[in-house]
């Protein structure tokens, strides 16, 4: 049986770790105290497939804004295509690319299967409700493919002088995500991360507009603001996502803290699973790894 929907997990392997994440994606692993910063692909799968999770591997790139490489989209996609019982995928684009991010957005969904858009405005150093990147979600629109976007406080580049450069401001759900949900009533949103500072943001624009929703992954169950336990157990169980971040954070050992919050039977079986396959496609994937 599936325990759980994990809607955020990365690649752990050397491609989006070391090379896209840089010293951002170290100072995150020094944070959350991990020794260890890669793994393997069958290392990733065997933990996921001991915990009873399947997940969405999210895309990369903040080449613009870091100067590093991204993860190739094709990358994603060949793992999801290796694994089809254990993950879907989404793409992730630089929205300062304009027409090419745009259209390398329409080439990963309909060419390569990808389910979605993975976007981190910090690292990327842009604002969501910027005019110029509209044509973006218009596409999203188009395409029928939600985003899922970082919000709050990062552990990418945490503790470096300055951050590593990387500024908080873009994070903050109002009015960033509330003016493109406003704008896009359309496009689906998942904000990501129990959006501290900012929780009462989130939990305001989650509330207010019907096309957004909280994944709440990032942070480490026992620090999770209570005030979105509260909302999450009540107003809010049919707008939470459970998740992980990993590699920062592992499946099983998050899973299992996570249940351990003390909510509610109806509201934790809708934010481990019964919210994400309502607006993914897991059916399929559980379907295959019911039969496996």
């Amino acid at each position: 049986m599936i325990r759980a929907i994990d809607v955020h997990v990365h690649l752990p392997t050397e491609d989006f770790m070391v090379r896209a994440g840089g010293e951002y994606m170290a100072a995150g692993l020094r944070l959350f105290g991990n020794d260890k910063r890669t793994f393997t692909i069958e290392e990733m799968v065997a933990e996921y497939e001991a915990a009873g999770i399947v997940g969405i591997l999210l895309g990369w790139d903040a080449e613009t804004n870091t100067g590093l490489p991204p993860l190739p989209n094709d990358r994603v996609a060949e793992v999801v295509r290796q694994y089809p019982d254990r993950f879907i995928g989404f793409a992730g684009v630089d929205p300062w690319k304009g027409r090419v991010a745009v259209a390398e957005l329409e080439r990963a969904v309909l060419d390569l299967g990808l389910k979605g858009l993975k976007l981190m405005p910090a690292c990327q150093g842009f604002f969501l409700n910027d005019r110029q990147f509209y044509p973006l979600w218009e596409k999203c629109v188009e395409l029928g493919v939600p985003i899922i976007t970082h919000t709050g406080n990062t552990g990418m580049g945490a503790g470096n002088p300055g951050g590593s450069g990387l500024k908080l401001k873009y994070l903050r759900p109002i009015p960033h995500i509330d003016d493109v949900a406003a704008d896009f009533p359309e496009l689906t949103i998942i904000m990501a991360h129990p959006g501290w500072p900012w929780e009462q943001e989130l939990l305001s624009v989650a509330m207010h507009k019907g096309n957004v929703y909280i994944d709440l992954s990032g942070w480490k169950p026992q620090y999770i603001p209570p005030q979105v336990v509260q909302h999450a157990n009540t107003l809010l169980q049919d707008k939470c996502l459970f998740g992980t971040d990993y590699p920062i954070l592992r499946p099983l050992e998050h899973l299992e803290a996570f249940i351990g919050l003390g909510w509610k039977p109806e509201s934790l079986a809708k934010i481990l699973k019964t919210n994400a396959r309502k607006l993914f496609p897991f059916w399929e994937i559980e379907e295959a790894a019911e039969d496996t």
